[in-house]
């Protein structure tokens, strides 16, 4: 299964599928570390969506709604390392 960043749940996690968006943006988002076949996990979201913590990398980072609707990811139904960190 496939969404954007933007739609997810707290605490969903999925793997980069790819990453859209034009000049400035795109280049903002691989500096940050949002590259195809990275793992992200949401982990907060503010009262209208506006912005979204997730955790990649082992770093939390805050996005806007804007740059993460840029971000394609998979989901597929298996726990993740990033969840399983966060439950210890």
């Amino acid at each position: 299964m496939e969404k954007t960043l933007d739609q997810f749940t707290v605490g969903e996690c999925g793997i980069v599928r790819s990453v859209a968006g034009e000049g400035k943006i795109k280049r903002r988002l691989f500096d940050m570390g949002i590259t195809p076949g990275a793992e992200i996990l949401l982990r907060k979201k503010a009262p209208l969506g506006d912005p979204l913590e997730v955790t990649i990398r082992g770093y939390e980072l805050t996005l806007r709604k804007s740059e993460a609707c840029c971000v394609t990811m998979r989901i597929d139904g298996s726990t993740s390392t990033a969840a399983k960190k966060e439950g210890d």
